[in-house]
């Protein structure tokens, strides 16, 4: 099997079950709860693999987020390839961090996103909703210890290169 390929399906199948897992039905209370399964996956491809995922894969999984959501076109395109494009210009500092650390780096990162969402939605003219529209940074950051190891292991036991 040619290397540049290798595991290839892993890294796409763990996007799929994140698409899933992002349109999943949840209670109207629970919605904006609903942690970025997609940015949190990207992230974690973008560390572990920067050669592989980048600006590029970030551009082609919004453009999906954004057709799933039925969000304006370009809008999780932008937002997520802001995300990580800083996430590839600090994979080696993050790779070092503790999964506190880390933890507060998706915070980061998935505020990041959820600004400007939000911010694109205001020149849309849509209702800002306070700050409830940060809750996802947060479930995200408390799962990211959960998710990371997760991954981690199927990239290993998989031989992702």
């Amino acid at each position: 099997m040619n290397e540049g390929t290798h595991g290839t399906w892993v890294i796409l199948l763990t996007l799929l079950v994140a698409a899933v897992l992002a349109v999943l039905p949840l209670a109207h209370s629970l919605a904006w709860w609903r942690p970025e399964w997609m940015l949190l996956t990207l992230v974690y491809w973008a560390i572990a693999l920067p050669h592989r995922v980048g600006l590029l894969s970030a551009l082609a999984v919004g453009l999906i987020v954004d057709v799933l959501e039925g969000a304006p076109i370009g809008q999780n395109m932008l937002a997520l390839g802001l995300v990580v494009s800083l996430a590839g210009l600090m994979y080696q500092r993050v790779r070092v961090f503790t999964m506190v650390q880390q933890a507060g780096v998706i915070f980061v990162l998935a505020g990041i996103h959820q600004l400007v969402v939000q911010w694109l939605q205001g020149l849309q003219g849509l209702s800002p909703s306070g700050f409830l529209f940060l809750l996802p940074a947060l479930t995200s950051a408390l799962l990211w210890p959960l998710v990371m190891p997760l991954l981690r292991g199927l990239r290993r036991n998989f031989r992702v290169i």
